[in-house]
């Protein structure tokens, strides 16, 4: 009987101990114990012998004290990475994945002058991948050796860098290939996606594909319908990303805006859709938020408490510029005010974003434009517009708006608008924004003025000239940069205040090529950062500010234009806006 218990005793321990079932032998002669193992417990043959609890893991810290050591240890034992010195001194991290980039509207203006300069930059820099693809489309008879030519010449024309490398150009010129697609034909598109996929094979870009609209407005929503027909939007598991860019005008009223919304969220997520304002590329105004988050001294004097008013001026010299037909369907309230001009107001009132990710960052931004007064901008007090008429500008005469090629001679539309803004938050309660745009004006100039408060006492009356109030103004074209008015002491006897000025300028400070806006919109737009992109309800905001304006415009009686000769600042009545409030604009 005992000898039965000791070999059923066996066996249970043969089937606790996997090792001594594999090899019997083991389990007649198990391993000596050494003086660092516990005793093993025994009981007598006939008895089972008693459960014994896990041993506690050596390494297992009871003690705070225990635990610290532990965590330094691990630190410790952790190897920093070697630096990879084939990257040091590249300007980033990353280069994007290996896609393709499929270019609708190849022929236009937008693609020759913006859009493929801005490629052969980023593929002349060493920020695309060698695993990156062009696929131009249009509707025009070309094959991939003429398309070639013709972007050579526009590069010869339109590139910031002259004269062009070569050696870059036909590396580049080697990845651009044309496909010839009427928009409105479907058989097209389905065509397209056989060679999509034959060149995700043949090239290794992974099913990668970046899709551009840089065509009429109108053919936004047909494309894209194309594009989700035919499966081009799909993200399956492995088979790469998706993504759309989109130019402006998005919409050219609230409801227009809705309604594309809706035929691209039919097909397109919204993390995949990019809608590009090149302003929002620019290096003065992404520096805007480096300004203004990394700087302890600036940040805590950015509010209704020290701030008079701000003013925005986007100011061009230049006309329609053979665009009278846009225009016409434009005009600067649609084509400014509701993007660039909106857009620095936001990034200018906006609060802090948590993180810096893109949808933090717009989630600010949309706070903003709800922000702004819910009550509808009076157009005979809050806004005003015009129209140039001829004149002189840079010692040059130039046409008026109506003697211009493709507008109606009555022309209505408007080529200069100011507004005056307000925001309703807790930041900017009762401080106005003042905003204009306009053609034809003397000098080309983009610049936020952020007017400072007077001091509560003047100390120095009689000192016979008082200093302008401090000012701030942030230069965004030409000339970027930053300035800064203080009152300063003149050397001498006397007390003698004047405004001095701090001048920083990024040309003299860097001494750096800077990217053009479309280079760094479309690097990110590869990389999938949507930071600098608008967002669906941005967009619809913003429409909601300006569709009350241009309805009332429209309902209003003909205005009289043109109203400002070519070479002014603009009609008389737009000094109205911040006089009313006893101020004035800024001057170049």
């Amino acid at each position: 009987m005992a000898a039965t218990r000791r070999s059923s005793g066996g066996t249970k321990q043969a089937a606790k101990d996997p090792a001594a079932a594999r090899d019997p032998a083991a389990a007649r002669d198990p391993a000596p114990v050494t003086a660092k193992d516990p005793a093993p417990v025994t009981a007598p043959p006939d008895q089972p012998i008693p459960a014994q609890p896990a041993p506690r893991p050596k390494d297992a810290p009871r003690t705070m004290r225990e635990l610290r050591e532990a965590r330094a240890g691990r630190r410790n034992s952790k190897t920093k990475p070697a630096d990879n010195v084939l990257r040091e001194g590249l300007r980033l991290a990353r280069v994007p994945d290996p896609s393709i980039m499929v270019l609708f509207g190849a022929t236009g203006d937008l693609a020759h002058r913006k859009v493929l300069p801005a490629l052969y930059h980023l593929w002349r820099t060493d920020l695309l991948p060698n695993e990156f693809e062009v696929v131009a489309i249009g509707r025009r008879p070309y094959d991939d050796e003429g398309f070639r030519a013709e972007i050579h010449s526009a590069l010869e024309k339109y590139s910031r860098i002259l004269p062009l490398d070569e050696r870059a150009w036909h590396s580049f010129a080697r990845r651009i290939s044309y496909h010839r697609l009427d928009f409105e034909d479907p058989a097209g598109f389905d065509g397209l996606a056989v060679r999509l996929d034959a060149m995700d094979a043949e090239c290794g870009t992974r099913g990668n594909r970046l899709f551009y609209l840089a065509t009429q407005p109108s053919q936004f929503a047909d494309i894209v319908g194309q594009l989700g027909r035919v499966g081009l939007d799909h993200e399956r598991h492995e088979s790469g990303w998706r993504r759309i860019v989109i130019e402006k005008p998005f919409g050219h009223d609230l409801e227009s805006a809705k309604r594309l919304n809706r035929e691209v969220g039919k097909v397109f997520r919204e993390a995949q859709v990019y809608r590009i304002d090149h302003y929002l590329g620019k290096e003065t105004v992404r520096n805007l938020l480096v300004f203004r988050f990394g700087n302890g001294i600036f940040e805590p004097l950015w509010n209704r408490r020290y701030v008079d008013h701000v003013q925005i001026t986007v100011a061009e010299s230049i006309g329609i510029e053979n665009r009278g037909a846009f225009y016409e369907q434009t005009g600067a309230s649609r084509d400014v005010l509701q993007n660039h001009l909106l857009q620095l107001v936001s990034l200018i009132a906006m609060e802090p974003p948590a993180t810096f990710d893109a949808n933090a960052l717009r989630d600010e931004k949309v706070k903003v434009l709800r922000a702004i007064s819910s009550d509808p901008l009076d157009p005979g007090t809050d806004a005003c517009r015009g129209q140039y008429g001829p004149g002189w500008v840079a010692a040059t005469q130039v046409p008026g708006y109506r003697q211009e090629a493709e507008v109606d001679p009555a022309s209505e539309t408007e080529t200069f608008v100011a507004a005056r803004l307000t925001i309703d938050d807790w930041r900017w309660s009762g401080v106005p924004f003042y905003v204009r745009t306009g053609k034809r004006m003397p000098k080309r100039a983009t610049e936020i003025a952020i007017q400072y408060r007077e001091v509560p006492h003047r100390l120095f009356n009689e000192a016979g000239v008082s200093p302008d109030a401090n000012l701030l103004a942030i230069r965004i074209q030409p000339d970027e940069g930053i300035m800064l008015r203080f009152g300063a002491k003149v050397p001498g006897l006397r007390l003698d205040i004047r405004s001095v000025t701090m001048d920083f300028t990024y040309g003299s400070a860097f001494n750096v090529d800077s990217p053009d806006a479309y280079e760094t919109l479309i690097l990110d737009a590869l990389q999938g950062d949507a930071s600098l992109f608008t967002r669906a309800d941005e967009v619809e905001e913003a429409w909601g500010i300006v569709d009350p304006i241009v309805n009332a415009w429209a309902d209003a009686p003909p205005p009289v234009f043109p109203n400002y000769e070519a070479g002014t600042w603009g009609p008389d009545h737009a000094d109205e806006l911040p006089a009313r409030d006893g101020r004035r604009w800024r001057r170049f």
